[in-house]
């Protein structure tokens, strides 16, 4: 997938919305982006373990942990197992763990920052539901663009698959 988001802001003006800065990249993919699937969780990524081990192909995981810093919502074995099953990536509103091996996967990771402890899995959480932060609302099946240069939303697909 090749774009860059400022790209996107001057093609698409009318058709996308950008997110607060407040990110940063963690993955191996720099640039990534997909359908939006959604999953809003408080220091608890028993929704996000469960998801990343199913299809994701095309598919980005947006995960509205309240903003945390004292848990990681994200960790090497879920991102590997979301590798495997073709997911593009992950937009976190929280933290994350092992970010050095996470940096050698191919697929995208943006996080608030970083924190070792993991959490508790309680099975607690919300799918496809629209969540906000970032000054944007992030909708089940719109779509959701990250690089180095930030995160946007559109309602529509604005690039192809080739």
């Amino acid at each position: 997938m090749s774009f860059t988001t400022p790209d996107l802001c001057d093609d698409f003006p009318e058709l996308v919305r950008v997110v607060d800065p407040m990110f940063n990249n963690f993955g191996g993919n720099d640039t990534f982006g997909g359908e939006i699937v959604t999953v809003k969780c408080f220091e608890d990524n028993s929704l996000v373990k469960e998801n990343a081990s199913k299809p994701g192909h095309g598919k980005v995981m947006v995960v509205d942990g309240g903003g945390s810093l004292r848990r990681a919502l994200l960790g090497d074995l879920i991102t590997k197992d979301a590798v495997k099953n073709g997911w593009e990536g992950f937009v976190i509103y929280g933290c994350i763990r092992d970010v050095d091996i996470i940096g050698r996967l191919d697929i995208g990771v943006k996080a608030l920052d970083t924190v070792p402890l993991k959490t508790e899995k309680k099975g607690i959480g919300d799918l496809n539901i629209a969540i906000t932060f970032g000054g944007v609302t992030f909708r089940p099946g719109e779509y959701v663009y990250a690089d180095n240069n930030g995160v946007v939303v559109s309602k529509e697909k604005l690039l192809t698959d080739d």
